[in-house]
């Protein structure tokens, strides 16, 4: 059968034409749309907006055709996400994630069969994880939210909605249409500077300077998650045996890692979430009585008895220890193992632990040699980390690596020693700095 003779081709080419959407599309429609799917708020983005500069490249990657995103928020319950009952909170994460992800596909279907092509990808997870240790998720909603005009960014690193607060999950649809009116940032941070979040944080990994330890957060708040994971599959495929195994690992945390493994990943805190008091519908018991708030919601999670997972002489595990005595510290192995250069540079400011670099003052020159030559300056001072493309100023020490041997030697997979002898890598300055580098990055 010619293809012109198909059934289904002559139906189609017997259509008239439908015209081309030329105007936009109307938001006030599509903002219905969105809330009579159950979203809580909504707004609008265009591609060509410079908050999502950083971020263009791989949203088009994921749909070419994207011209509008369109931003939404669904509220959680606030006392189950306050609770220490872990278990309670991570069941309300779960089903408003994936309440997020239905909304986005009744979304897409809507537009869809009014001949708008629309992407909607997930909330969290899954993710793109052939690209693990690197960016895995295809859009980062929270910039989207706040150029929506959904919220701002606090101090603990989530968006906090005006009138909702931080007990929000965000979606996004990635739109072939041009909507009438877009969003704006709003002009004011809900945030209160209250700093909760930072007494509460069981691993310090947010400061009251506004700096963030992504190390932190990631290797306890995250344990159940890709790379907690990853660690805990090795530590079964080392032990001799089941007794070799118990030393490892406890009963509580192999039980907990089947839990994630048969419901769903679960969070260990989340605690910056449970005792932020900001938004208009959640501030009023906390100015009416701060005392309480700090009983009722944030000492239980202070108080509460618990393991911290934590890298070996890492930052975190120094707060844990001087903070919260009560906490039980777990140390465990990263599980982050750069394969490329560029995966390497753009991950070490995340995991770099500021006050494992106090006193330091140097200047580091990497000469990378091998599959991937690269000329590369790291300036570690006044706790704070600078990498600079090519040789800049003296260097204290300068290093020749190949790069596969360093990202094996990172990896674990490598030794330094062996790398040296066989002039793999080589040092010129004293050895004592590139130790006192290595213990910046325990990671």
């Amino acid at each position: 059968m010619k293809l012109a003779d198909h059934p289904s081709v002559r139906r189609f080419l017997q259509k008239p034409e439908a015209p081309a959407e030329t105007q936009p599309f109307d938001a006030q429609w599509l903002r219905k749309l969105a809330l009579d799917a159950g979203a809580d708020d909504v707004g609008f983005v265009p591609i060509d907006r410079q908050a999502l500069d950083e971020q263009r490249a791989d949203i088009l990657h994921a749909f070419p055709r994207t011209r509008s995103l369109v931003s939404f928020v669904v509220r959680m319950n606030r006392e189950p996400i306050r609770t220490p009952a872990r278990s309670v909170a991570n069941l309300e994460f779960h089903h408003v994630g994936d309440r997020i992800n239905e909304i986005g596909r009744e979304l897409v279907r809507a537009l869809e069969d009014r001949g708008i092509r629309a992407l909607n990808p997930a909330m969290g997870f899954p993710m793109e994880m052939d690209r693990f240790p690197g960016k895995i998720w295809v859009v980062s909603h929270k910039p989207v939210a706040v150029a929506a005009g959904l919220g701002r960014m606090g101090i603990h690193r989530n968006i906090i909605h005006p009138k909702f607060g931080n007990f929000i999950l965000l979606g996004t649809i990635l739109v072939d249409a041009e909507v009438s009116a877009y969003g704006r940032p709003i002009d004011y941070n809900p945030c209160l500077e209250c700093k909760l979040c930072v007494v509460a944080c069981p691993v310090g990994a947010i400061s009251k300077d506004g700096s963030f330890d992504f190390s932190a957060c990631y290797t306890h708040n995250y344990r159940e998650f890709m790379g907690g994971f990853t660690s805990w599959v090795e530590q079964v495929a080392a032990s001799d045996g089941a007794l070799d195994y118990r030393t490892r690992v406890s009963d509580a945390e192999s039980a907990s890692m089947w839990q994630s493994l048969s419901f769903g990943a679960n969070y260990k805190a989340a605690y910056c979430l449970s005792v932020c008091p900001a938004g208009d519908d959640v501030l009023g018991p906390y100015l009416s009585d701060k005392k309480q708030h700090m009983d009722g919601v944030v000492r239980p999670l202070q108080k509460k008895r618990e393991t911290v997972y934590v890298l070996k002489s890492s930052d975190a595990e120094e707060h844990v220890a001087k903070k919260f005595p009560n906490k039980t510290i777990q140390r465990v192995a990263s599980s982050l193992r750069p394969r490329s250069l560029d995966q390497l540079l753009g991950g070490m400011p995340l995991v770099f632990q500021k006050k494992k670099s106090k006193g330091l003052d140097a200047t580091y020159h990497f000469d990378f040699t091998g599959k991937e030559p690269r000329a590369v300056t790291f300036v570690i001072r006044a706790l704070e980390l600078t990498i600079s493309e090519g040789h800049l100023g003296e260097a204290d020490l300068h290093v020749t690596a190949d790069s596969e041997t360093w990202l094996g030697f990172l990896a674990k997979e490598k030794s330094l020693w062996w790398a040296l002898l066989r002039r793999k890598i080589r040092i010129k300055g004293s050895p004592k700095l590139l130790l006192r580098f290595g213990k910046c990055f325990p990671a």
